[in-house]
């Protein structure tokens, strides 16, 4: 694959160029987390090693997004073979239907321990290191040590999630657990501002165990032994048996063919299965008239809204689902949906299939090798829920089960819930060409598809189609559009029976990154301009 796009061409307001480099590229959310990466190649590592530094750094410098109980998905690729990495957790033996029920709850809870699934990351770090890591989990996580003993600077967009998530905690953790997570996570006893230095010592100090033991501690070990006690003197669910048995997977990554290249994610639990099945609504549309075109992206919109739909009511962990994978991404059930997309919009219901607060980041080294990683807590410091003297937070993926006993997604034993975090990665003729995220729960696959179609449709360069401007499809007929498309393409759609909102900022919208490679070997990088994100390269 060779670039086709106008580097030095931007058609959107930005002050990020693309990046390019040779021997090593880190893109993140974060400049800390990126540097980390480079720093570990320099020292010899590769990208799966540069890639799980600056994951373990952004668990200290965007604490809100990614903590140490939550779950994580990776697309490796090694020596001319793509990998999928499953680290996500399923709900402890003792979270069922009944036991919330009992425990007065009609719906799944938000926070708390009724929200909590079996962390998955620190398996999934272990389980990447083990298979293709070069240096020791000792060694990749020093970076992160390092910051949150000797304290970092907190950058501008983390300061402002901070102060938009406090007072959600407040209003929806329990008193008792909102206490140790405010002495946690806000150490100088306040919201911190842009450039204000705090530290995570107890962090550090998990962090170095689990580097020293291989993440043995966190499943089987001294920090098994905290987590667990701690959730039954307080009366979570979660027990020393349900870590113990947890292992990351290594699954079969997906994909659909769009416009000549490969779209790969990962499949089931996970829901990049949306993803796959809008491109292949979208592949037969006429999208010619370019990105800022309502008739363009009111196509986009109604493709997006009925993958969606099938999303989140088929999807789940995959020995559950009754709709198979492969019918779901067929060319005749997407025949069958595309009918469906006239010239209005529609309030989309799910398809019968049955006939016949997150960090995405991605890294590339000299030698070849290239990934595609996504982890986080979910909401906003997850479930609120941290273990006393460690650094950790649990995650809040259980509120993604439903209570509905006829649903295929309803809380049981042992099950792992619908899953929002994905990562992409694109290949032409069974070469790569690169890895592509975009975080922000729901917001992620239909980030996914515009990424793409600015790509493949409209020809933009990777940091141009972070940079265009977003739509989201929040329910209903209801669309949310940033500021750039103009007051003219927000009445155009509007028109067509679209219900439109402009925020106020672009928080919502999606944090992106793109790495790609060309036949020369040359990677080319661009990070959000949503957020405080780097392109790190050696």
């Amino acid at each position: 694959m060779n670039y086709s796009f106008d580097a030095l061409r931007y058609r959107y307001p930005s002050e990020r160029h693309v990046v390019y480099g040779k021997n090593g590229m880190v893109c993140s959310a974060q400049p800390l987390a990126s540097q980390a990466g480079i720093e570990i190649l320099k020292k010899g590592g590769n990208a799966f090693d540069a890639v799980l530094a600056a994951a373990a750094c952004l668990n200290v410098v965007e604490p809100m997004s990614d903590t140490l109980g939550g779950d994580a998905f990776a697309l490796v690729w090694h020596k001319g073979q793509l990998y999928g990495l499953n680290a996500s957790g399923p709900a402890p033996a003792l979270l069922s239907r009944e036991a919330l029920l009992d425990a007065g709850h009609q719906v799944m809870p938000r926070k708390n321990w009724g929200a909590v699934t079996v962390p998955g990351m620190v398996s999934g770090w272990a389980e990447l290191n083990q298979r293709f890591g070069r240096l020791s989990l000792k060694e990749i996580l020093a970076p992160a040590v390092r910051l949150a003993r000797e304290g970092f600077p907190v950058q501008p967009t983390v300061s402002a999630l901070f102060a938009a998530c406090a007072p959600v905690l407040k209003s929806t953790v329990e008193p008792r657990f909102f206490e140790i997570l405010e002495k946690l996570v806000l150490p100088n006893g306040t919201t911190p501002k842009a450039g204000e230095l705090i530290r995570y010592p107890e962090m550090a100090d998990t962090l170095e165990e689990i580097g020293e033991t291989g993440g043995e501690s966190f499943y089987r070990g001294r920090l098994a032994g905290k987590m667990a006690a701690f959730s039954e003197e307080t009366g979570g669910y979660l027990r020393r048996d349900d870590l113990e048995a947890y292992r990351a997977e290594w699954v079969t990554p997906i994909s659909t063919n769009y416009r000549g290249y490969d779209i790969w994610e990962i499949p089931p639990n996970g829901h990049g299965l949306v993803v796959l099945m809008a491109l292949n609504l979208l592949k037969e549309m006429d999208l010619s008239g370019g990105h800022d075109d309502p008739a363009v992206i009111h196509r986009q919109l109604e493709a997006m809204k009925l993958a969606f739909t099938d999303g989140k009511r088929y999807i789940t962990d995959p020995r559950y689902m009754k709709a198979e994978v492969e019918r779901l991404l067929s060319e005749e059930y997407a025949a069958e949906r595309r009918k469906l997309i006239g010239e209005t919009a529609c309030l989309p219901q799910p398809g019968n299939p049955f006939s016949g607060n997150t960090v995405y980041l991605n890294a590339a080294d000299g030698e070849g090798n290239m990934i595609s990683f996504i982890q986080s807590c979910y909401e906003n410091f997850g479930s609120g829920v941290a273990v006393p003297g460690t650094g950790i937070v649990f995650n809040n993926r259980a509120w993604n089960f439903t209570m509905d006993p006829e649903m295929e997604n309803c809380v049981a034993p042992g099950k792992k819930p619908y899953h929002t975090i994905i990562p992409g990665f694109i290949t032409r003729e069974s070469e790569a060409v690169g890895p592509f995220g975009v975080m922000g729960g729901f917001m992620q696959p239909q980030g996914h598809v515009q990424v793409i179609c600015n790509l493949a449709d409209f020809g933009m360069n990777p940091q141009e189609a972070l940079d265009a401007p977003r739509w989201m499809w929040t329910g209903e007929k209801k669309i949310t559009l940033e500021h750039g498309f103009g007051q003219s393409t927000a009445w155009a759609l509007s028109r067509r029976g679209h219900e439109i909102s402009v925020p106020a900022n672009s928080l919502t919208m999606g944090r992106g990154q793109i790495i790609l490679r060309n036949d020369a070997g040359v990677l080319c990088g661009a990070t959000e301009p949503r957020t405080d994100g780097t392109v790190a390269v050696c």
